[in-house]
Formats: structure tokens, sequence, C-alpha cells
């Protein structure tokens, strides 16, 4: 016998046990059921229970059946014959125990064209499409959601926690994602037969699937769509969420943040939270790289003659700075482990650079004693090799 899409597990399942109603059950009170046991058990409505979602598909699979009646005769006539004589799907044709007869010459005579291969092949090749037709929908990953975070220099040197105020995509929370009015009933989308998707062409030999415009790829349609989301399913959540900033982040950094971000459709995960990080500028410090920078003003006679200077660091004790008699302008100093946290946890330096001082105004003495200074000086050509061809 040829291959008509005959399953043996079908062969010995009770469709109408599934449906909850008894075998003689009329048209109206099959698709009443249906419609129960569907609207309970749709995936939109139970995310994440995969139970659910098993006898749903169990539930379709079964409606395709005795919900058309020219599938539910034949299925109710390989009922009848199975309990009968013990019918064996798996022996084929002719295989009907104890019989001494060929099931295939008895649905011939009882019309029914092809035997037992056509029989089964329109039965249970029809249940198989309508399965495919109702599968649950795929689990889609959520959203990335983006967010700036503006924290002070010091926060980002040492670390901290900060509050983001989040606005999303979430399910509707009038309808529950269903997109349909409360207490109204659902029934298949007739634009895509159930499926979530319908296929569109390209214009040569490829085909692709496209989310269903009709029902958005939740399978249902409402006669009356949700006064809140207006049928879309989809509405919007605000949530505050804590952050950690970590220790020595530096301007402009990219946080992600695992799973904060929208939640996901039909069981998916949800996606990722990127906060942008702003760090604000210091009165006194600046940075480059795991370093700190400090200008530090230095007055002539300092830079001349040598000295002392102290100078401060962040979050900790001032430090002192031995200047070499004519230390230049411009020159820096490196002060070891007083700069930003490393990603080792390790602490980097800080970079002091000496600025010189010129003196806007003097006094009588300050200007004499420069004049005698400029007098000891005259003969150094300090601009000589300026000159140089």
């Amino acid at each position: 016998m040829a291959d008509d899409g005959f399953r043996n597990d079908w062969a010995t399942k009770d469709f109408y046990q599934v449906l909850g109603i008894a075998q003689d059950a009329s048209a109206a009170d099959v698709k009443k059921a249906y419609r129960k046991l569907a609207r309970e058990n749709h995936p939109d409505s139970n995310p994440g229970n995969a139970a659910k979602h098993e006898k749903f598909k169990a539930i379709a699979e079964a409606y395709d059946v005795v919900g058309d009646d020219a599938k539910r005769k034949k299925y109710d006539e390989f009922r009848s014959l199975q309990s009968r004589g013990g019918f064996n799907p798996g022996m084929g044709g002719g295989g009907f125990q104890g019989g001494g007869f060929n099931l295939d010459d008895l649905l011939r005579e009882r019309g029914g064209g092809g035997g037992l291969g056509d029989m089964f092949g329109d039965l249970f090749g029809g249940a198989q499409r309508g399965r495919t037709q109702h599968q649950q929908p795929r689990p889609r990953r959520g959203a990335d959601v983006e967010s700036t975070a503006t924290i002070g220099f010091t926060e980002a040197l040492d670390g901290v926690t900060v509050s983001l105020r989040l606005t999303s995509d979430t399910a509707c929370p009038t309808c529950q994602g269903t997109g349909g009015k409360p207490g109204t009933r659902p029934h298949i989308c007739p634009q895509c037969e159930g499926a979530g998707f319908v296929v569109s062409g390209t214009g040569g030999a490829f085909s692709i699937n496209e989310t269903c415009p009709g029902c958005g790829g939740r399978q249902l349609v409402y006669d009356e769509a949700c006064p809140t989301c207006h049928g879309s399913g989809r509405g919007t959540s605000a949530r505050t969420i804590q952050a950690r900033v970590p220790a020595g982040v530096k301007d402009g950094a990219r946080i992600r943040l695992k799973g904060k971000g929208s939640p996901g459709d039909n069981g998916g995960p949800a996606g990722d939270l990127f906060v942008t990080v702003k760090v604000a500028p210091h009165r006194v410090f600046g940075r480059s790289g795991d370093n700190l920078t400090l200008d530090v003003p230095v007055a002539f006679d300092e830079a001349a003659l040598g000295g002392e200077v102290k100078i401060p660091t962040l979050g900790g004790p001032p430090v002192t700075l031995k200047l070499p008699p004519g230390t230049p302008n411009g020159r820096t100093f490196r002060v070891r482990g007083k700069g930003a946290t490393k990603k080792d946890g390790s602490k980097g330096d800080l970079l002091a650079t000496v600025q010189v001082q010129v003196p806007a105004t003097l006094d009588q003495t300050a200007r004499e004693a420069l004049e005698a200074y400029r007098a000891a000086m005259a003969g150094t050509p300090l601009r000589a090799g300026l000159f140089d061809s």
C-alpha cells in the first residue's frame, strides 16, 4: 500500500475524548467545545506553558477531523471497524485481524473509492495539514532597549548603582495580548487559517512566510477588538530597574544588561538593555584611560629654583611633588596608584603637569628684582637657534 500520510499513532487517538464530547455530538456542540478549549489553551494566553501548548495542538488536530463532516464520517467508520474486528493499522491493506477478508475490498464495496489507502490518506493526511496550520507560534526574542545614564566623575571611578526608568512594549494589560475585547470569544483567523503566517511569492521560484496581517501572528481573531490596544495586542509598560555601573567606567561606555530589555513573545527570552554612560566633568581632575590628569600651577621661582609643591588626590590625602631646579613648563610628573580603578581592581596613576604662571601685575620690589635678573641674563643667547640656517 502506498504511503498516504497514515500514522499509527493517529489511528489510536480518540478525538472525541480530546474535545470532551460524545461521539454523537452535534456539529454545533463540536464547534462550541473546540472554541472553549482553544481559548483556554491558546499559547498567547499561556506563555511558557509547554503542556498547554501541546494540548492546543492536540485540540486543533482533533477539530480538524471531527469538525469536518466528510472526515468525521470516515473517522467514525474506522472506529466502528476497529471496535468490531481489532484493526491493526501496522498490517497494511489486508490487516484486519481474524476477519479472513481484505479491508480494501470491504471499503470499495461501501463506496470507499481507492480503498484503505485513499480513506486514511484523505483523513489523516488532512489531519496532518491541519496540524501544520494550527502549529504553535515560534518563541520570539524580545527587542533590545537603549538607555542613557549620566553619573558624576567620582562615581565613574568608584562605581555606582543607578535607577533607570524604562518604557518598553509589552502585552496589552486589558486583553493580555490577545487583541480581543475581554469577554468575547476568538475564532480561527480566516486569512491564514490559523497558521499565524501567510505565504507570499517573490516573483520567482521562491516564496516567503510573513506574519499574518489579519491576526498579527496570534492565529486567532476576535469579532470585537480590544478597546485599549485596538486589536494589536500590544501596550507599553513603564518600570524602574537598578543597574550597577562598574568602577572605572569611561565616558561613552556601553554596558549590556542581559535579559533586561523588552519581554519576548510566545515564551521567548527577553531582549537586552544597553546603557550608554555619560560621565560629568570634574572641576580639577581630568582622565586619560586609567590615569587621572591634573594641571599644577607653578610660580616662576619654583620652576627655576626648585621646590616642593603639594597637590590634591581624588578621594585621598594630598601628596608632595619635588620640583628639581630648572623644571620646564609642561613637564609631567607621575604619582603611582592615584588614578582610576582598572578592570583587575588595581589603580592607574595621577599625571601632574607643571604650568608655569606669569604674573599679570608686579609690585615695585618684584619689578626691580626681575629687571636685575634681566640684566644678569642679557648675554645668554636664548633664541639664537631660531636663526640657524
